[in-house]
């Protein structure tokens, strides 16, 4: 059996297919959400750059014959240099029904997040929503199980990489996806989030803000003396429920994002947990499955 560059395997030019799966991306990087570019990023980290490359170049050939995402499961054919189509699997860990209870109550507790969702896109905070949960989103580097049914003893082969980069793309069009692949189907988790309670008023239940009387601003000028007067008293001013305190990343929400990337990554999306990281150094981390401030 002849020997690539790839090491034990045959070497020969894949077989043309009709009707494969391409990736729209010619050149360049696969990927174009914050979602996809974070899978891929992984990827990246953990695979041999030369299989990545051979496998972008079968995933833009067609090489991919069909891609399944299943809870826990990504499965796959790939043709390559033999006649019969190679076999492909990546698996994750698909969450359990009470796991997606406390994620999905956490989620509508979120009016924002609820909000974004239901509009189907995929609030950048969702990540930290799973974080707080203690359930991450997207594998880690050894959280990825891969299979190929090819001979090539390296991994992931060219095959895998290929699929993997047309997940990437199906995740661009489609961010319920990633859910999917964790357990939680699109409609299942809309349906979830709709059933969920209405969230309160402001961040959380507690800290509307008091009654203040409405003065207009011209009867206040003709009384001067009371013009500076608060328009609540200091003992209705309560402080904030213990426990609720902001977020970490405030800032970051509250100011506009800069258009700067990282490898196609907003600068946002990195430094967020960088600020979850800091802000649990000062108050310590919360306990799994705590609701998020």
């Amino acid at each position: 059996m002849p020997v690539g560059k790839d090491g034990w395997f045959e070497a020969g030019r894949p077989i043309r297919v009709e009707g494969g799966l391409r990736a729209r991306s010619r050149r360049g990087s696969i990927g174009e959400r914050w979602w996809s570019r974070r899978f891929i990023d992984l990827l990246e980290h953990v695979c041999d750059p030369g299989r990545l490359s051979r496998g972008r170049a079968y995933a833009r050939a067609g090489q991919v014959l069909g891609l399944d995402v299943g809870p826990g499961a990504v499965r796959a054919r790939v043709q390559g240099s033999r006649r019969e189509p190679y076999q492909v699997s990546a698996e994750i860990q698909a969450y359990d029904e009470r796991e997606w209870d406390a994620v999905t109550a956490a989620l509508g507790g979120r009016a924002l997040y609820r909000a974004k969702l239901l509009a189907g896109e995929m609030p950048p905070e969702i990540e930290e929503v799973f974080h707080d949960c203690g359930l991450p989103l997207f594998p880690d580097e050894g959280a990825l199980e891969m299979s190929c049914s090819c001979p090539d003893w390296g991994f992931p082969c060219k095959h895998l990489s290929a699929v993997l980069y047309l997940l990437a793309e199906a995740f661009d069009d489609d961010p319920f996806l990633v859910l999917a692949w964790r357990g939680m189907p699109r409609d299942a988790l809309l349906d979830a989030l709709r059933a969920a309670p209405a969230p309160p008023d402001g961040a959380a239940a507690g800290t509307a803000p008091p009654d203040v009387e409405d003065v207009p601003f011209a009867a206040r000028l003709a009384d001067p003396a009371a013009f500076y007067e608060p328009g609540a008293s200091a003992a209705r001013l309560r402080e904030r429920p213990p426990g609720i305190e902001p977020p970490p990343d405030l800032l970051l929400r509250a100011l506009d994002p800069p258009p700067v990337k990282a490898r196609h990554i907003p600068v946002l999306d990195l430094l967020r947990p960088a600020y979850r990281r800091l802000g649990e150094a000062v108050t310590g981390p919360r306990t799994p499955g705590e609701p998020s401030p």
